[in-house]
């Protein structure tokens, strides 16, 4: 038992100390957006809207959760878009990436999913903003990253340069402290439950296979990345089934939302509630399509 909180300790610290320069870049901008540019600024930049899905699907092919946790800052701070905030959670690739290259899997193979993903997120996220763009949903007025940081009581300052640094330190160190804890006991029932157990539910169940893969997936950790694709590796889950875990799986992304978000706990659920409905509706295309990589 020692050992496996040590093991579960370490997991975490590696686990979060990555996502620190993310996070500080990230409140950096925020702050100098807030306070050189103003409102109307972060406004504009929000309103790339009908492109920012284009641009999060890109981004969110690189292989970190730290831009993940980004997407989800900026958003709680009204600078971009649900669209946009989607196209990045179902395109990151998270953990996928490294341990497809460790285990020396076939350059093409891994391009067409990372181009699969890529594609699946620039397509929802343009869905989901035309679609509320039609219902007139106003999400991006209730928003401003002066009330996120007022919020987080860092200590916000108009008139001082140095606020800046000091603001975005603040907000990092809070979500930084949260990320961990919540890490921390997420890898200690992964590790105590085991990969295995849940593989045996998911062979040859090819439907209940993608909504349960889907919802490992939802698991804010980046453990649930690595479990998948190594059962995917192992031939334990179909292309479908992985897709879906893996497009749902934001790694922190989401754990970080519902962090800075926490005013409009409604509108953090109804994203995750999009984000696997997503996932699960192109698992089960892919696997009805029998497309495999």
């Amino acid at each position: 038992m020692t050992e496996l909180i040590r093991d579960a300790l370490l997991d975490a610290v590696v686990d979060t100390v990555k996502l620190i320069p993310f996070l500080f870049i990230t409140y950096l901008l925020m702050e100098f957006l807030e306070r050189k540019t103003g409102e109307k600024a972060a406004q504009r930049l929000s309103s790339m809207g009908r492109l920012g899905p284009v641009f999060g699907a890109v981004v969110g092919v690189v292989p970190q959760c730290g831009f993940s946790a980004a997407a989800s800052s900026l958003y709680a701070g009204g600078v971009i878009s649900i669209g946009t905030l989607l196209a990045v959670f179902l395109s990151t690739s998270d953990e996928m990436l490294p341990i497809f290259i460790s285990e020396q899997v076939a350059v093409p193979t891994i391009l067409r999913i990372l181009a699969s993903k890529a594609a699946i997120g620039l397509v929802s996220g343009l869905a989901v903003d035309g679609v509320l763009r039609l219902t007139r949903y106003r999400y991006k007025t209730e928003k401003r990253i002066q009330d996120l940081c007022e919020q987080e009581h860092c200590g916000y300052q108009e008139d001082e340069e140095g606020g800046i640094l000091h603001s975005a330190l603040v907000h990092t160190l809070h979500i930084v402290l949260f990320i961990f804890l919540i890490t921390l006991v997420l890898t200690l029932v992964v590790e105590v439950f085991g990969a295995h157990a849940i593989a045996g539910f998911l062979t040859n169940r090819p439907v209940i296979g993608v909504l349960f893969a889907a919802l490992i997936g939802l698991i804010p950790n980046c453990a649930s990345s690595v479990t998948i694709t190594q059962m995917y590796l192992d031939g334990l889950l179909g292309a479908g089934q992985m897709m879906a875990g893996l497009l749902v799986g934001a790694g922190v992304g989401l754990l970080v939302l519902f962090r800075t978000n926490d005013r409009h706990p409604g509108e953090n659920i109804k994203i995750a509630l999009m984000l696997y409905a997503l996932g699960v509706a192109w698992g089960l295309l892919i696997e009805a399509a029998g497309i495999r990589f």
